[in-house]
């Protein structure tokens, strides 16, 4: 009757490396998003123009979509073994803590994503596409300090990645500034420049976002090696 509270701590790195791929996965798939619409004003009107093998904003949305979900129930088998493991590697807060705002970041790239979609955004700025792409790369590092989380013989590696995310995060806000300025001075189409800017402030949030897991990895860290 004990079995299920014996320790399984391999397991939880495992789910937490599962997700971080998840969200390495939706990273790629924004970042196509934005390489896509960036600079063309001949992306295809409906899904039934589509000849070519340009996917629709509505089909990267859908994939999208399918990637967030997956992570979802990752996030879930997370939780249900927090509750059902007697001893845990980390502090019982920093795993729920640590995986929720994980998801967090997959959250928000599955926002930007429908949003594209919903606002019918067919054209979007090289500084867009320069956000997905930093994004993507703070993603990536977010992948690369959680697999080494296993063990604390790593932790100078890890605080390495999760330097390196808080730089990008700061890259993206500077980048996110100069879009607003040039958005402001040259759009002159009122409904393009409310799509941008907001596009520009969830993708900007992205990086936000994997500032917060920088954090907690940095935590854990420190407390425990």
């Amino acid at each position: 009757m004990f079995g299920r509270f014996m320790p399984q701590e391999g397991k939880f790195f495992d789910l937490f490396n599962a997700h971080a791929e998840e969200i390495v996965q939706g990273g790629k798939a924004l970042a196509e998003m934005m390489q896509t619409f960036a600079g063309s004003s001949d992306a295809p009107q409906d899904p039934a123009e589509n000849t070519g093998n340009v996917l629709s904003a509505a089909e990267r949305a859908a994939i999208i979509d399918a990637i967030e979900a997956r992570a979802d129930k990752i996030t879930h088998d997370t939780v249900l073994l927090l509750h059902t493991t007697f001893i845990t590697p980390l502090d019982r807060d920093e795993i729920h803590l640590l995986i929720t705002r994980m998801d967090d970041i997959l959250d928000l790239i599955q926002d930007v994503a429908q949003s594209m979609d919903l606002y019918d955004v067919r054209n979007v700025t090289p500084e867009a596409s320069g956000l997905a792409d930093i994004t993507l790369t703070s993603c990536e590092h977010v992948r690369s300090a959680v697999r080494l989380l296993h063990s604390m013989e790593n932790a100078n590696t890890i605080l390495n990645f999760c330097q390196e995310i808080d730089r990008l995060e700061g890259e993206a806000d500077r980048l996110m500034r100069s879009a607003m300025a040039r958005l402001f001075r040259t759009e002159p189409d009122v409904r393009q420049l409310i799509k941008l800017k907001e596009i520009y402030e969830l993708l900007e949030t992205i990086t936000d976002r994997c500032e917060d897991v920088a954090n907690i990895l940095e935590g854990i860290v420190l407390e425990n090696s």
